[in-house]
């Protein structure tokens, strides 16, 4: 396991999914977090199991979509954990399962302001932060579906290129300073936003199809996300930087086909 002793992470969406099982992944490293969501039941769910590890964990309920409650977490982390080491900027939603003609405009701005808002304010409030505590990570949830499209609704796939973008654009604002930028992209993972398709596979007996196109041949793990994530902070990734990493089980290192024995080695 990498050493993150001392290390001061904050974490938004850690309420729920991978965030929580990041956090836990980080607390048991020996990191100090400092945990935010807007589902407060959850993010207390979090800090119980955070603590049941002996770990440091401060909780603050924060709306990334809102620079001032971004900025309000940055700064609280500061003043009771100390300046982040590690800022992985998770929080994001789904929006409406509906064509784009059929979705709201409240629905489409909510999912920018949460999606791409809330990664750009943790970058503009923490970088500056973490430059000046001589350097650190940033790790932004992205996904497949900001890479193709078919793996999520419009809104959602256009703001994850977007944060995709950001990663790229935002280490090179940063040059020089020692933090380092990168994106994760998640195929598909059992979490609080795709829930009803595990638990529809579930009642239907079909479970074992969930990530059946991939060559890894299973759906995602919050773990497997939480073991990028960790890489990415790690100084065993000081060389990474503006990157996008797909853990997606190598869905999208290929075309679509159907599957053929004559093709395939087992």
């Amino acid at each position: 396991m990498t050493d993150f002793s001392n290390k001061v992470v904050c974490i938004t969406g850690a309420g729920s999914g991978i965030g929580r099982q990041t956090a836990l992944r980080f607390a048991e490293a020996g990191a100090k977090i400092m945990a935010a969501d807007m589902n407060n039941d959850g993010l207390q769910e979090t800090a119980d199991l955070i603590s049941a590890t002996g770990a440091t964990v401060q909780t603050m309920s924060a709306d990334v979509s809102d620079p001032d409650q971004v900025e309000a977490l940055v700064n609280q982390c500061v003043s009771t954990l100390g300046a982040p080491d590690v800022f992985f900027a998770n929080a994001g939603i789904t929006g409406a399962l509906k064509p784009l003609n059929k979705t709201s405009n409240e629905d489409i701005a909510r999912v920018i302001e949460v999606n791409i808002l809330g990664p750009m304010y943790a970058v503009k409030f923490a970088g500056p932060v973490m430059a000046a505590n001589g350097g650190g990570a940033i790790i932004l949830t992205a996904s497949v579906a900001g890479i193709a499209a078919n793996a999520g609704p419009l809104p959602y796939s256009a703001s994850k290129a977007a944060v995709i973008s950001l990663a790229k654009t935002s280490a090179q604002e940063l040059s020089g300073s020692g933090v380092r930028v990168n994106a994760i992209c998640p195929g598909l993972v059992e979490t609080s936003m795709t829930k009803f398709i595990f638990d529809q596979a579930r009642k239907n007996n079909t479970t074992p199809k969930l990530g059946q196109l991939n060559p890894s041949r299973r759906a995602g793990r919050t773990d497997d996300i939480a073991g990028a994530v960790m890489y990415l902070a790690s100084d065993a990734a000081s060389y990474v930087n503006g990157h996008a990493l797909v853990v997606d089980g190598g869905l999208s290192s290929s075309m679509p086909f159907v599957p053929s024995h004559s093709l395939v080695m087992t």
